[in-house]
């Protein structure tokens, strides 16, 4: 049996995915690590905001403000970037493919051509 968060998965699934407690272990490490870098960055911004209080003083408000928000935008973007990695992983075990994350070749914007033609006649510039 296999859990996943607090809920179990039959064993008939779990047999049928077999990475899934793998792809499991790995969403939870990426969730811990989305935390710890909350935590962290939230404790360490607050630190330096507070060494840095007698140069530019400012209110305690403003530094937890500052702080919790900043520390928000680190923990998105690591929680983000291991997810992704876990989507891989995923998708890895699943297909036994590694999927390719990199943008087409010759996938460019097109640039509109100059003094085209409506359907209609009229230029366009």
């Amino acid at each position: 049996m296999v859990n996943l968060g607090l809920s179990r998965v039959d064993d008939a699934i779990a047999a049928k995915h077999p990475g899934l407690e793998s792809y499991a272990a790995c969403q939870s490490h990426a969730f811990m690590k989305g935390t710890g870098t909350f935590i962290f960055g939230v404790a360490g911004l607050f630190a330096i905001q507070k060494a840095l209080q007698r140069k530019l003083p400012y209110p305690l408000q403003w530094n937890l403000l500052v702080s919790i928000v900043a520390s928000s935008v680190g923990s998105y973007a690591v929680t983000r970037w291991e997810t992704q990695k876990c989507s891989d992983l995923w998708l890895l075990l699943e297909t036994g493919k590694v999927p390719d994350r990199s943008p087409p070749p010759g996938h460019q914007a097109e640039q509109p051509k100059a003094n085209a033609k409506t359907k209609y006649g009229d230029v366009m510039e």
